[in-house]
């Protein structure tokens, strides 16, 4: 029964850092396109409240239950779908910090990149997320 529960505040809180994770870039796009200080501070609010309040700990509980359902289903580190999967959590883990820096150099009025890079930047998580959701669904290379 506690493994079924784990389970599901685990999908509960990857939603939530997946939906954090596509806003956030989102609004970088917006940011980047902003022309008047009011609405570069106003960004600079919602970018550092979703990061700091809705992305950073969504993360955190998506990887500590994960890691606690791992400890669960120990034969789980015996298969090759988990390693791939882990490999793409650890990527995304990469991508969050990223963002985290991006959002400093907003911060600090030194946005590196135009509108259309961030754009792009916002599709790097879809592809992590088709490949978590196949794995942990279909479980190849048992």
């Amino acid at each position: 029964m506690t493994y079924l529960w784990v389970k599901a505040f685990h999908l509960i809180s990857m939603v939530t850092w997946f939906a954090a994770l596509f806003y956030l870039p989102r609004l970088f796009v917006y940011h980047a396109m902003a022309e008047d200080e009011v609405g570069r501070e106003r960004f600079k609010v919602m970018e550092r409240k979703l990061y700091r309040g809705i992305m950073t700990p969504s993360a955190v509980v998506t990887i500590g239950l994960g890691v606690w359902l791992i400890a669960m289903q120990p034969f789980w580190l015996q298969q090759g779908w988990l390693h791939v999967k882990l490999l793409l959590v650890a990527a995304l883990a990469g991508y969050h910090l990223y963002c985290g820096r991006l959002l400093k150099a907003f911060a600090e009025d030194r946005n590196p990149h135009g509108h259309v890079w961030y754009r792009w930047f916002n599709e790097a998580p879809v592809i992590v997320l088709i490949g978590v959701i196949l794995l942990a669904t279909l479980k190849p290379w048992i």
